[in-house]
């Protein structure tokens, strides 16, 4: 990437990093305790060391920080609460998946349990039902909601780099840091899907996986299915769309991809493997060195 392009805060304790005052961005950059977070369920402070919720991506025009327009514009999540947002995606999944836009949550779930102890050692972070207590009528979905982590300095060094900066408008990002999807996706994500998603298939049930627009398109191409009752994984992906004023960030719901573990495993694995022929050149050249 250009070093006149770099990943930096996009939103910053739930606020546009561009649209920040200069006394607040230095007081976030001083104290990251006690900050309220606008989006988790139920309110309460951030539960984030530093309290960046998301990234984005910045260019440098003449010396000052400028976004990005165009396709490569948009928040990518780094925290999992910035998905919480006014309960709209728990609305979304529960019109799709359970039929009623007033679905209820349950947290921590024991799935796996240990056969020496039998305690639970896996559990299934969240789930949503359609609050029917008839047995006949109970319905249910298990959530996955993943944010993508970042390689590169400490945001300890970007804070500095606010403290420092003596204009108006925010600094440009001082190092160059970008969202790490192979990390989120085929270290994190894939294996969570590769122990739940056989069990709740045996069960009739299904996964369902949160994640932004970038997030997904990031992963590897996946053939999808027409319909939820084929599938065993259904996408929910979402943007983020900023008001005229700048301020704040709005999470919209985008799109619904539906696919089987086999196939997302494939998109997350996020590659094709090489010919015999060219695997075989690769090992002849190691061993000429």
């Amino acid at each position: 990437m250009s070093p006149n392009r770099r990943f930096g805060i996009g939103e910053w304790y739930g606020h546009s990093y561009l649209e920040l005052p200069r006394k607040q961005r230095r007081q976030f950059a001083q104290d990251d305790s006690n900050h309220p977070c606008p989006f988790r369920i139920g309110g309460g402070p951030c539960s984030k060391r530093g309290g960046v919720c998301s990234f984005r991506l910045y260019e440098n025009v003449s010396g000052e920080i400028n976004e990005i327009r165009g396709p490569e514009d948009g928040l990518r999540i780094l925290c999992p609460r910035r998905f919480e947002e006014d309960m709209t995606i728990f609305k979304w999944i529960g019109e799709t998946v359970l039929g009623t836009p007033k679905p209820e949550i349950a947290t921590e779930i024991g799935f796996l349990k240990s056969p020496d102890t039998q305690s639970h050692v896996g559990r299934i972070d969240m789930v949503l039902t359609n609050g029917k207590s008839d047995a006949a009528a109970f319905n249910w979905c298990a959530v996955e909601i993943q944010a993508v982590y970042f390689s590169g300095r400490s945001m300890s060094e970007e804070f500095r780099n606010v403290l420092s900066r003596q204009g108006a408008r925010p600094p440009f990002p001082s190092h160059s840091r970008r969202p790490d999807y192979r990390s989120s996706g085929p270290k994190r994500l894939m294996p969570q899907l590769q122990i739940k998603v056989p069990t709740l298939r045996r069960w009739g049930k299904k996964m369902v996986v949160v994640v932004d627009k970038h997030f997904y398109d990031s992963l590897g191409h996946m053939e999808t299915v027409d319909d939820l009752s084929s599938g065993d994984i259904a996408w929910f992906t979402v943007k983020f769309e900023q008001s005229a004023s700048g301020e704040p960030f709005n999470l919209t719901p985008h799109k619904v991809h539906v696919t089987t573990l086999e196939r997302a495993t494939e998109g997350l694995t996020g590659g094709t493997p090489v010919t015999i022929t060219e695997f075989e050149k690769s090992i002849r050249s190691k061993l000429r060195t």
